[in-house]
C-alpha cells in the first residue's frame, strides 16, 4: 500500500539579519507531529543560500553545532516530512533548493498533487532532469519554467497555480521576498503571524506561530498568495473564489495539534464535538471514558462530558515515540504499539471502559490496543471512533490511497468489532461531520468518496523506487 505524505512547513521573513535558522528550528519542533521521517531548514544570507536536511526527527538532524553552521540571514524555510510518495531518502527531503536564470528558490510544500505524474511526464519529455521522485520537485521546476517569462516571482508562483491540481500549501523563499501559497480548494491548512520586532512567520499550524512568540494574524486564505519582503505583506487573491473550499476534515479529528486553530476553528473544540455526537449517537453503560493517545484524548473529554460517565486516564503514552498511523511498514506498526502504550492497571482492571480513538485504518493497532486494556483487567471495552469508516483513497496527502487494506472496506462494523476484540463499536457519522466545524465547507472524500477534483488514473510515481521486476509498464531499460 502506497502511502501518500503529510508534512509541515514553516518560514520567515526578518526585519534584519539574524538566528532565523534558530527560529525555523523551534518552529519545526511544534510541527514535529506532522513529519517524522526527514526534516531540513535552508537559510537566506543575502542571497547566498545555504541549507542541511536529513532523515530523522528535528531533534537528530539538528544539534546545537549543526544550526551553528547555518548562517546568520533574513529569509528563512523549514520543513517536516513524512512519507513514502518517493521513498524516505535524503533526495527527498525538504526544503528543495532550485538555481534557475533569475536567481534562486528554496521550496517547502505541504499536500500532494492529483496532477503530479501528467505535469512529471511533461516535464520530462521537454528535457527536465529529476533529482527526486516528490510533488515538491514538480511545482519547484514549474515556478522555475513560470519565472523565466515573468517579471516576479510571486507572478511566477500564480501562473503555476493555474496548472496545479490537488492539495498544496507553499512556502518559498527567493533572493529577496517569502512567497506563501494555498490551494484554491484549501485542502491543507497555512497561517501566518508576527514577532513582536516586525518578523514574519507562516506555518501549516498557529501552534508553530505560538512556539516562537508569533501572534496569529490569520490563515492564508484558499487560492491566496502573500508576498513578504522588508517593506512588509501584500495579499495576491486572484485565485480566491475558483473553487468551493475543502479543507480536510481529518486535520481537525488527527493531524493538527489540539492548541491548533485552523481556518477559525479550535480543533481541540472540534475533537470534543465529535466525542459528544458519539455519546449521542452510540450510548452505553459504563465505569470509565479513555482515550488513545494523543489525538483521542479530546473527543473522550466529549464522549465524558456528554454522558456523564466519568473520564479517565487509562493509557499511557511514550512520548518519545513516533505516531503509529504514519509509519510505512505494518511490523513497524505493531512493534511500535508494544512500547508506544502502557495501561494503567487500577485505572481499568474490572471496569467496563468506553475506548475513544480517532480512526481504524487496517485494524491491527487497534486490535494491540485492546488487548492491552483486555491484559490490564477490562471487563468490557467498548469502542468510539470519532471519524466515519475509511471506504476510499485519498490523493491530497492522507495516508490512505488504498482500498485493498481499509478494513471497513471489506468488513462490516459487527464483524470489526469482532476482529478487534471490543464488546461494541460505533463510528461517527459521516453526515455530522459538518457539525465538528459548523461548516461544510470541508474535504471528506476518504469517507464518502465524493472527490473536489478529478483523479488520477496513474499512481506510478514510485516508479524509481520499484525493482524493474516489479515494473509493468512500458518504456524502461
Amino acid at each position: 500500500m502506497a502511502i501518500h505524505e503529510e508534512c509541515g512547513v514553516f518560514g520567515v521573513m526578518s526585519t534584519k539579519k539574524e538566528n532565523v535558522a534558530g527560529i525555523v528550528y523551534y518552529g519545526l519542533y511544534a510541527l514535529q507531529h506532522r513529519g517524522q521521517e526527514s526534516c531540513g531548514i535552508a537559510v537566506n544570507d543575502d542571497g547566498v543560500f545555504s541549507s542541511y536536511k536529513d532523515l530523522g526527527l528535528v531533534s537528530e538532524v539538528f544539534s546545537k553545532d549543526t544550526l551553528s553552521h547555518l548562517p546568520e540571514g533574513a529569509l528563512a524555510v523549514g520543513h517536516v516530512r513524512y512519507g513514502t510518495t518517493g521513498g524516505a531518502t535524503r533526495n527527498n527531503c525538504q526544503p528543495i533548493e532550485v538555481n534557475h536564470q533569475k536567481g534562486k528558490m528554496a521550496l517547502a510544500h505541504n499536500g500532494n498533487l492529483s496532477n503530479a505524474l501528467e505535469l512529471r511526464d511533461k516535464l520530462e519529455l521537454s528535457g527536465a532532469i529529476f533529482h527526486t521522485t516528490s510533488d515538491t520537485e514538480t511545482i519547484a521546476y514549474v515556478i522555475t519554467r513560470e519565472r523565466l517569462t515573468t517579471s516576479c516571482i510571486e507572478d511566477a508562483v500564480s501562473n503555476t497555480m493555474n496548472l496545479l491540481e490537488g492539495a498544496y500549501s507553499l512556502v518559498l523563499i527567493s533572493s529577496a521576498k517569502m512567497i506563501a501559497a494555498r490551494d484554491p480548494y484549501g485542502f491543507r491548512p497555512l497561517c501566518y503571524g508576527k514577532m513582536s520586532d516586525g518578523t514574519y512567520v507562516v506555518a501549516s499550524e498557529s501552534c508553530a506561530l505560538s512556539a516562537v512568540g508569533a501572534e496569529l494574524i490569520r490563515e492564508v486564505l484558499p487560492g491566496e498568495i502573500l508576498v513578504f519582503t522588508q517593506n512588509g505583506v501584500v495579499s495576491r487573491k486572484e485565485h480566491c473564489g475558483e473553487k468551493n473550499q475543502k479543507t480536510c476534515i481529518f486535520e481537525y479529528i488527527y493531524f493538527a495539534r489540539p492548541d491548533s486553530v485552523i481556518d477559525g476553528v479550535s480543533v481541540h473544540k472540534s475533537r470534543m464535538k465529535a466525542g459528544e455526537r458519539l455519546a449521542e449517537s452510540y450510548p452505553v453503560e459504563a465505569d470509565i471514558v479513555i482515550g488513545v493517545p494523543d489525538s483521542g484524548m479530546d473527543a473522550a473529554l466529549g464522549y465524558a462530558a456528554k454522558s456523564g460517565i466519568p473520564y479517565g486516564i487509562g493509557l499511557i503514552k511514550n512520548k518519545y515515540i513516533g505516531r503509529t498511523f504514519i509509519s510505512p511498514e505494518q511490523n513497524e506498526r505493531l512493534d511500535k504499539v508494544r512500547i508506544k502504550l502502557s495501561p494503567v492497571k487500577n485505572v481499568i482492571d474490572g471496569k467496563r471502559v468506553v475506548l475513544i480513538d480517532d480512526s481504524i485504518v487496517r485494524g491491527t493497532t487497534s486490535k494491540r490496543i485492546v488487548r492491552l486494556l483486555r491484559d490490564a483487567g477490562a471487563k468490557e471495552i467498548h469502542m468510539r471512533i470519532s471519524a466515519p469508516p475509511f471506504l476510499h483513497p485519498c490523493y491530497y496527502g492522507t495516508d490512505i490511497d488504498s482500498e485493498e487494506n481499509l478494513i471497513a472496506c471489506h468488513h462490516s462494523m459487527e464483524e470489526i468489532a469482532e476482529m478487534i476484540g471490543v464488546d461494541t463499536l460505533g463510528y461517527l457519522g459521516v453526515e455530522k461531520l459538518g457539525k465538528l466545524i459548523d461548516s461544510e465547507a470541508y474535504c471528506a472524500a476518504c469517507f464518502n468518496g465524493k472527490y473536489p477534483t478529478k483523479t488520477p488514473a496513474d499512481l506510478r510515481k514510485d516508479r524509481f523506487e520499484r525493482r524493474l521486476s516489479e515494473r509493468n509498464y512500458e518504456g524502461t531499460e
